[in-house]
């Protein structure tokens, strides 16, 4: 039969609609019915024929034409239809050398704390507020101004000669009760060395205004040391306004707070994000989970500033 059929139809198809030819006693080709064709491809001596004639169409650089005419259907379709779109991914990940992740009870969308961790110990992102005023303790001295209480300043001070607080809450008894915004006239200039503004930037309203009063009322070089939060819930009893980049941070401070010698530095990692955002407490974490470091997931933004000096 091989050597009876022209080269030109050796580009066969299987479809059942599709054109068949066979031979008949006489060695002519005719063109045959679909049931005889099906008849015809389905026998052994057919499907031997058809595995020669595949191997002669990719020697000569003819594409098989499949089914129907249809392109055939790629492994990936068959594997996702097959497993649906959960294992399909669990098994691309295997493959590929990829962690599966073990979710436990993290699989949640409410978090264990609604209180930043406080309920359970301490919140997160005080770990890196603590150490960003911790390393920096030596400017912590003299004449000193806190937002909020005084935690601060009694913690980290040293040789204090007057502290003051400021803030807008009653409840916190503060030394001066205002507005950071609007304070020209309540808070002295250039009265203090060093102000100290921990997790506060992000729920200023008034943001440059507020930022240019916080520098007004610190002395030629004196220090701001403040921190903002960065990647984690927002906070419902103090309105949240701002959650900028370090980047974002610097490039504002930097038209704020001219000719001032300003650095925001970043403090977290992906760990340190999702437990805080689940509402766990640091003490649940290792200090060298904490420790490391990656850009792309800043906790909080800590902020150093040094005012000239006349």
């Amino acid at each position: 039969m091989l050597c009876r059929i022209p080269s030109q139809y050796t580009e066969v198809t299987l479809g059942p609609q599709s054109a068949r030819y066979t031979t008949r006693d006489s060695g002519i080709i005719e063109q045959s019915s679909p049931q005889e064709s099906q008849e015809l491809f389905s026998s052994p001596g057919a499907r031997n024929c058809m595995t020669i004639f595949r191997g002669y169409n990719s020697r000569m650089g003819r594409k098989e034409i499949s089914r129907n005419n249809t392109p055939p259907e790629p492994l990936r379709n068959k594997v996702m239809r097959a497993f649906g779109p959960a294992w399909t991914t669990r098994l691309r990940c295997i493959a590929r050398g990829r962690g599966l992740p073990w979710w436990g009870n993290l699989r949640r969308v409410k978090p264990f704390s609604n209180d930043f961790g406080w309920d359970r110990g301490t919140p997160v992102d005080r770990y890196y507020v603590d150490r960003f005023f911790e390393r920096h303790r030596a400017a912590i001295t003299g004449d000193v101004l806190e937002i909020d209480r005084n935690t601060y300043t009694r913690r980290y001070g040293h040789d204090l000669r007057i502290v003051h607080s400021v803030d807008i809450d009653p409840n916190s008894d503060p030394t001066f009760l205002c507005d950071i915004a609007h304070c020209e006239n309540i808070v002295p200039s250039e009265a203090y060395d060093c102000f100290l503004l921990p997790c506060t930037f992000q729920h200023f309203r008034e943001l440059e205004l507020c930022l240019r009063n916080v520098l007004r009322v610190v002395k030629p070089g004196g220090v701001i040391l403040a921190s903002a939060a960065g990647l984690f819930r927002l906070d419902k009893v103090s309105l949240d306004f701002w959650r900028h980049t370090p980047d974002g941070w610097r490039e504002l401070l930097q038209h704020v707070w001219p000719d001032c010698t300003v650095v925001a530095e970043a403090e977290g990692n992906c760990l340190a994000v999702v437990a805080i955002n689940l509402g766990l407490a640091l003490e649940e974490l290792k200090p060298a989970e904490l420790d490391e470091y990656d850009a792309r997931f800043p906790v909080v933004t800590n902020i150093y500033c040094r005012k000239p000096k006349h």
